[in-house]
């Protein structure tokens, strides 16, 4: 196998064993079978398939020679990547935030393999007013407890668990992070060109925000790679022909798709993934059918898993919900009046002159600087508005009173309701610095106008998919606005993309630069340097965070808590912030039936939940954060203790440095009236 044809079968493989895995696995989800060994026994042969359809080739003329050089430096940054993330991982696995959700999510599907999660309400002696079994990302729902977020991450974080308990889980972040880097390089390589491909991988996995998200358990990886690897497949697919060509253009939709399993949001990023499969059926090619199919088939599993088995999270998401389900309909709709329009002869003859004629005219050139003021508006958007959001749920007001707390720390003026999302694309500037963003937007003007001029048909999807996501994350993050916990919103598609276009206009430049007659070897100096001078600022920011390891220690706290539990136990949680974080914890993580006590709850209040656990045949533990909290009902043992550093928290600067974390737990254990 020669180089190039490595490089472009290894940069969407890890694309087709997720496909290939919730392929299965949410299936046997839902059907409440979630086990290894079923899982296994249909993957194995699922990913043989899926890997030989995607992976073969018939490419209607031989690409050019990719030199070894070019994929060895891609899987070298790859792997290196890997290994410093496996180092540096992070052991978030006390819900505070969504990476410890997904775990303890995981956790569950790993033990159980099945939702929702039972409340085990006869542990406590049967139903009692004053306890909750609720907890933040874990929702009260028909007698049951349902987690927040779709399944697609908690499915491929099982696999990890099955491999290796709670450690796999959490290296599963490194894992999939590393193949977010190789299939970005793998479509720098089909669109760029693949000797850029190394420079691409390079300035991505040197991102903060690239080097956040796979520290941590975050469901923007697969998300990526889909993406990724889905829009690498639609290039493939264009350059093959007949069945093969269909095939690949499935698959690309396919993985496309379930990014609506992994998030919900990805509905609003595949839309133009629906226009464009119209337009292919407008055009009379019937690989327009397949990505129709693909797309359909993916995020329809996507919904029917989201209002089967996450419902509660998107009646919580019921705000954003409905307006997207609503433009995903217009969207549907006009797609299918625009593929009818082109295929009719009348109407299809008058747009492809209209488009003949806008390739002719001046509107390319028009696009392209309309580019270029779309992002000074960006620039001085700061100057002209200052968003703010008025709380309207109890959610809302915890952000509020997070926010106060955050601008008191770092001296800004203290308004809870401001959401700083006019800084947005300074956040952009932030983590890839001035140099990549004016290429970036070169880049974009530079594609638009090759578009509208009828050229490079291979950029259009890509192109629509980058500038609409940005776009709308750009004007509404819709994210607490705290860095680099915000940075996650960027990492999904406008961090990559304007990389992508980065990478592009540098092409360009080199190309510009030979025709002006300098010397290769010049020219090819000149452009690496131009690589090393963008890498600066990116690390500048990343540099810090590259060799600092926060969320340390928490997997052997939790598991010695754990052992400190005594057998056929029942634990009631006293204090509210133990609650939030360790409910589901002890009930995944230590499989012993938890409850919390609900605001107000008194003495007496206490001695009948005690009461309820002794006639159940069990021993009640009394939980809280600290010695004086569970001192009247036994003698206090100390359980959990765990001191380490948390990323830092910024509003109106680049993020740094860490902040302390100290976790408490105590026990006690009531004695048998």
């Amino acid at each position: 196998m020669d180089a190039g044809r490595l490089l472009v079968r290894v940069t969407v493989a890890p694309a087709l064993l997720i496909v290939a895995w919730l392929a299965v696995a949410l299936p046997l989800l839902m059907a409440g079978v979630f086990r290894p060994a079923p899982a296994f026994a249909l993957f194995v042969p699922v990913a043989a398939v899926v890997l030989w359809l995607g992976l073969r080739s018939r490419p209607r003329e031989e690409p050019g020679p990719v030199p070894w050089w070019t994929t060895g430096s891609v899987l070298a940054i790859t792997v290196a990547f890997l290994v410093l993330q496996v180092v540096m991982v992070s052991e978030q696995i006390v819900v505070r935030r969504d990476p410890a959700s997904y775990v303890q999510f995981a956790t569950w599907l790993t033990e159980h393999g099945s939702l929702p999660i039972p409340r085990s309400v006869d542990a406590f002696g049967g139903p009692d007013g004053v306890l909750a079994f609720e907890s933040p990302a874990f929702y009260a729902d028909g007698g049951a407890i349902v987690p927040q977020f779709m399944a697609g991450m908690p499915l491929v974080l099982a696999l990890g668990g099955w491999l290796g308990g709670t450690h796999g889980i959490l290296l599963m972040a490194p894992l999939l992070g590393a193949c977010c880097v190789l299939a970005f390089a793998g479509l720098v390589a089909r669109l760029v060109g693949a000797r850029w491909a190394p420079a691409g991988a390079l300035l991505l996995a040197l991102t903060l925000p690239m080097l956040y998200v796979s520290r941590s358990t975050f469901s923007e990886l697969p998300a990526i790679v889909l993406l990724l690897g889905g829009l690498s497949l639609m290039v493939d697919m264009r350059r093959d022909e007949g069945r093969v060509a269909d095939l690949k253009a499935f698959l690309a939709a396919l993985a496309l798709g379930l990014i609506v399993l992994v998030r919900i949001d990805g509905l609003r990023d595949v839309l133009p993934v629906l226009a464009f499969a119209g337009l292919l059926i407008g055009l009379r090619r019937r690989t327009g059918y397949w990505v129709a199919g693909g797309l359909l088939l993916g995020a329809g599993a996507g919904l029917a898993e989201g209002f089967t088995l996450s419902r509660p999270y998107l009646r919580y998401l019921d705000s954003s919900i409905k307006p997207l389900l609503a433009i995903s309909a217009a969207v549907l709709v006009a797609t299918a009046v625009m593929a009818v329009l082109l295929r009719v002869g009348r109407t299809g003859t008058r747009l492809r002159r209209l488009g003949a004629a806008v390739a002719r005219g001046r509107l390319p050139g028009v696009a392209a600087g309309l580019t270029v003021l779309v992002m000074i508006g960006f620039a001085v958007r700061p100057l002209v508005q200052t968003v703010r959001r008025i709380p309207a749920t109890k959610d809302d007001e915890l952000n509020v009173r997070f926010i106060e707390m955050v601008q008191r720390i770092q001296h800004l003026p203290v308004d809870g309701t401001r959401q700083y999302s006019e800084l947005s694309l300074y956040w952009v500037v932030w983590y890839i610095g001035v140099p990549a963003l004016l290429f970036a937007t070169l880049g974009a003007a530079l594609i638009v106008r090759r578009l509208l001029g009828g050229r490079s048909p291979e950029w259009l999807l890509p192109y629509a998919m980058i500038v609409w996501t940005t776009t709308q994350v750009l004007i509404r993050p819709g994210i607490t606005p705290d860095h680099p916990w915000a940075s996650r919103r960027l990492i999904g598609l406008v961090i990559p993309g304007l990389l992508l276009f980065t990478v592009f206009a540098s092409a360009w430049t080199v190309r510009r630069v030979r025709r002006l007659g300098y010397g290769p070897k010049l020219v090819n100096r000149g452009a690496v340097v131009g690589v090393l001078l963008m890498l600066v600022p990116i690390v500048l920011t990343s540099g810090g965070f590259l060799v600092t390891r926060t969320e340390q220690h928490e997997v052997g706290a939790v598991r010695g808590m754990c052992d400190a539990l005594p057998a056929r136990s029942s634990v009631v949680v006293v204090e509210q912030s133990t609650a939030d974080r360790f409910l589901q914890v002890v009930r995944g993580m230590c499989g012993v039936p938890t409850a919390r006590v609900r605001g107000g709850a008194g003495p007496a209040d206490m001695k009948r939940v005690i009461a309820g656990v002794f006639a159940a045949g069990r021993q009640p533990v009394i939980m809280a954060a600290k010695r004086e909290q569970v001192a009247p009902y036994g003698t206090p043992e100390h359980v959990l203790h765990v001191r380490t550093r948390q990323d830092g928290r910024t509003l109106s600067k680049p993020p740094g440095g860490t902040w302390g974390l100290v976790m408490d737990v105590w026990l006690a254990e009531p004695s048998a009236p």
